[in-house]
């Protein structure tokens, strides 16, 4: 045996050590964090999408539900750690399907700094890796979708393998469209790449077969959508509409700020460069594959920068986009380490990204947890903790304890009814209420209000029944987003008593209140807001 064929079996094992060892600590790291940390307000609203399953539901498709049920047993294990389950596992999966992606287009090296990369970025590492969102299942569909599309379109001469590919490719972006819209711009990209790069496609019929099997998959969504008047659609494009709004290049500028953050500005300056790179030609990359990777990227991400002109968007909506730019990055990288005179598994730059992003969340952790970083805080009781976002995440358990020991006194007490209901009003707070306070007490939650507040309550509520004539109720608010009672439901009781305030506290640092309300006497039903969209029955 060659000393070469030595040494590049050496480096072969070197890179498979470095990627086990990549898998391993993200999962083991996301794991703690998923396991410690109390959940956001939109993970413990899909929460309510295990808890109420459906073909679909009104803001997102229904795979997220899907995965937190098959996680956690059902809500067997009704954990933190449990829901966001699936996104630690999958995290790992996608470590290994970007560094099969970058091992594609340009050798494992590549592959390997790919899967640095994925777990250096904000949004890959901890908005789909820790926390369970719609983008946790949308990424392991569209890592796995790009992978097929980048191992069968590009090729010269379709063979059988490249179209049983295809197929795949349709299979994994339909469920990938089940998780999340936007992966549609999976297909966006690969039908331009056909159309501009490699006609003959067209001429097979797998590249058909491949759209109609997506589409089939994605029919639940639109069969629920047929029977609630297509209201999700109507919503979703509600967000992204412009027409009639004014210029906001400060939209704009916070759109790209969010891209930049949330991708870890080291990576994102890593990908610049290695754009500009390509563009002097200092590296090359397969024309076909390259061209895959911008059609199914580029595209997302002007659109929505172009849409934030006129109107507020989310930095995570263009999340997935960025993948393909990581794996451009990534080849620019190995291609930069192959020209030193030593083999570099860990280049400067990502050393500087890992840092990056292990100092945010240890400082993040800490704060959450202590309350360490000081804010400006308002001297007014109902706005306390306005200011801290991170209080989404915590003190939900600690109030849940105290409210707890209130429902006991008052009951035992004669001074509220056994099973009075919790009123909200609007989806956030109301699934923090529903999870950490309502279920565990086994008393229901209701969210009354106008649809755009409640969201997925209007359908839950017809799940748990109206409000009763007569009956009591309690209204939680906290001084994070303080909402008084009497405006909204004043109408509905005849009286609404001074309220109880519970104090949180980080350590000895008074950090949030909670204001307790007793809503006594309906005498008034709320209308069921369902109604007013025509939408009939118990479709949730």
């Amino acid at each position: 045996m060659g000393q070469g064929t030595i040494k590049e079996e050496r480096h072969q094992k070197n890179i498979n050590r470095f990627l086990v060892l990549i898998v391993v600590i993200s999962v083991a790291i996301r794991g703690f964090l998923a396991w410690a940390l109390e959940l956001g307000n939109d993970e413990v609203y899909y929460w309510t999408y295990a808890l109420y399953p459906g073909l679909s539901h009104f803001d997102h498709p229904p795979m997220v539900g899907f995965m937190i049920q098959l996680f956690s047993l059902d809500l067997y294990f009704d954990s933190e750690l449990f829901i966001r389950m699936s996104s630690v596992l999958l995290g790992g999966a996608n470590t290994y399907l970007i560094f099969l992606i970058g091992k594609s287009v340009k050798g494992r090296l590549t592959g390997l700094f790919a899967a640095m990369l994925y777990n250096t970025s904000v949004y890959c590492f901890v908005i789909a890796g820790i926390f369970i969102l719609p983008d946790t299942p949308q990424l392991f569909f569209w890592l796995a979708g790009l992978y097929f599309l980048i191992i069968s379109l590009p090729a010269e001469e379709i063979t059988k393998q490249a179209k049983n590919r295809i197929l795949i490719a349709g299979l994994l972006i339909g469920l990938a469209m089940l998780s999340k819209y936007t992966s549609v711009f999976l297909w966006a990209g690969a039908g331009l790449y056909i159309l501009i790069y490699n006609r003959k496609w067209l001429k097979t019929s797998q590249l058909y077969l491949s759209a109609i099997l997506s589409l089939i998959i994605f029919t639940p969504v639109l069969f629920w959508n047929l029977e609630n008047n297509f209201i999700s659609f109507t919503f979703q494009s509600e967000r992204v509409g412009f027409f009639g709004q004014g210029l906001r290049p400060d939209y704009f500028f916070t759109e790209l700020l969010g891209q930049i953050l949330y991708n870890n500005p080291v990576n994102f300056l890593i990908i610049i460069f290695a754009l500009l790179a390509l563009l002097k030609r200092k590296f090359k990359i397969e024309p076909g594959k390259l061209r895959l990777l911008m059609l199914t990227s580029l595209p997302l991400i002007f659109l929505f920068l172009f849409f934030a002109l006129f109107r507020r968007t989310l930095p995570h909506w263009t999340g997935p986009a960025y993948l393909g730019l990581i794996v451009v990055a990534a080849a620019w990288l190995a291609e930069k380490a192959k020209s030193g005179t030593k083999k570099n598994y860990f280049p400067r730059a990502v050393q500087f990204a890992t840092g990056t992003l292990l100092l945010a969340l240890t400082l993040g952790f800490v704060h959450i947890n202590t309350g360490v970083f000081s804010f400006p805080d308002n001297p007014d009781p109902k706005k306390l903790g306005e200011n801290d976002i991170t209080l989404d995440m915590y003190g939900w358990q600690q109030f849940a304890d105290k409210f707890a020991q209130q429902i006991d006194d008052d009951v035992k007490s004669g001074n509220m009814p056994a099973g009075a209901p919790i009123i909200s009003h609007r989806w956030f707070p109301a699934a923090h209420l529903d999870y950490y306070v309502a279920h565990p007490n086994g008393i229901g939650l209701l969210a009354i209000g106008d649809l755009e507040r409640v969201h997925k309550y209007a359908w839950i509520n017809r799940e748990r029944g109206q409000i009763r004539l007569g009956s009591d109720a309690w209204f939680i608010t906290s001084s994070r987003d303080y909402q008084a009672p009497t405006p909204l439901y004043g109408k509905y009781y005849s009286t609404i008593e001074k309220p109880q305030i519970i104090k949180i506290y980080k350590g000895s640092k008074h950090v949030e209140n909670f204001f307790v309300y007793r809503m006594r006497d309906c005498y008034l039903v709320p209308v069921d807001v369902l109604m007013e969209y025509g939408i009939d029955g118990y479709n949730h």
